[in-house]
């Protein structure tokens, strides 16, 4: 393998050749995900659940596209299922030509082969993950290098857990709504102070909200969730979402979830890393492959070069009214 040490190559020969090694046992599988820098060739399948998986055929999200920029591209993870990338092509382009979204920052992904990564998720392994930023692409463009650095920004008030109008508009709103009619997205997860927001501005038409789940942080950015596609019959899904909008279900976010721990508590016990061993077993073919020609499966080629659409005023708030955060460490 180019990519990988000797270390690690040693125990990835081990694990496909189905030998029980103590390096194998060991050895993080972030370590190895992250070290590959092209998808594994052949059909695209998603392999395993959410957070234990892998993905053979990933394709590329272009870094920039007519209505796009992919964020932090050091991270190398801007590869998914190729409906993946499809349905996020389809957002940025029905956001733009309806007026509701200039263009978006879209966040991690997955890596070239999926897996867990070596910091900021659990889930985003098998291809079928992505995060959107709560913030609209800005014109002219980020350079690749102020891509690594341009600071997240919350839309809450600071110290709530509560909408902070001057950051918020409808069109925040209509944005999610667009994401969540996508017919393969399965869920989208926002804090559940926008889930609050979304449900008391949702107007009559609900279906889409039920697809909204709260979930812990997501105040910078929200997470779209695509349900396992066809040709990949070793996905595992989610169970459904069931009936309803959900909106009479955040009392014990607030109540509960969000609250500061009581005085004494034990924090709870960090899982061991994920290894090899407890992942798949198709996901040791899929590590194992050589590279698809050196290069990976692109969707639709580089659209980089395109011109952004005018940036509009009414989608930010005066420079004035919300200061800027400071960039955080890479998740």
């Amino acid at each position: 393998m180019k990519t990988a040490s000797r270390l690690l190559a040693a125990i990835l020969a081990a694990a496909v050749f189905g030998s029980a090694t103590a390096a194998l046992a060991e050895t993080p599988a972030k370590l190895l995900f992250s070290a590959e820098r092209s998808p594994a060739p052949g059909a695209a399948r998603s392999i395993g659940f959410y957070s234990n998986g892998c993905l053979a055929g990933g394709a590329e999200l272009p870094p920039d596209g007519p209505h796009w920029q992919a964020m932090r591209l050091s991270r190398n993870r801007n590869y998914g299922h190729p409906d993946t990338v499809a349905v996020i092509e389809r957002i940025a382009g029905e956001a733009a030509r309806t007026g509701v979204w200039p263009g978006l920052l879209v966040g991690d992904v997955s890596q070239p082969r999926g897996g867990p990564m070596a910091s900021g998720h659990a889930s985003h392994q098998v291809g079928l993950d992505f995060d959107v930023w709560l913030q609209p692409m800005p014109s002219p463009r980020l350079s690749a290098e102020q891509r690594e650095t341009y600071p997240f920004r919350s839309v809450l008030r600071e110290g709530t857990f509560t909408v902070d109008d001057r950051v918020w508009n409808p069109r925040y709103r209509d944005l999610i709504k667009i994401a969540a009619s996508q017919g393969e997205v399965e869920r989208i997860f926002v804090h559940p102070g926008i889930k609050r927001k979304l449900c008391e501005t949702a107007g009559r038409d609900r279906g889409w909200l039920a697809k909204v789940r709260p979930f812990y942080g997501h105040h910078e950015h929200f997470h779209v969730r695509l349900s396992c596609r066809p040709g990949s019959s070793g996905c595992k899904p989610q169970p459904a979402i069931g009936a309803g909008d959900g909106c009479n279900e955040l009392d014990w976010w607030f109540n509960v979830a969000l609250q500061p721990p009581k005085p004494g508590a034990k924090p709870a016990k960090p899982k061991p890393p994920l290894t090899l061993a407890g992942m798949p077993k198709a996901c040791r073919s899929v590590l194992g492959a050589a590279d698809a020609g050196g290069s990976a499966v692109a969707a639709g080629g580089s659209s980089s070069g395109m011109q952004a659409p005018s940036y509009a005023s009414a989608f930010a708030p005066p420079a004035s009214a919300v200061p800027v955060p400071t960039p955080r460490p890479f998740r």
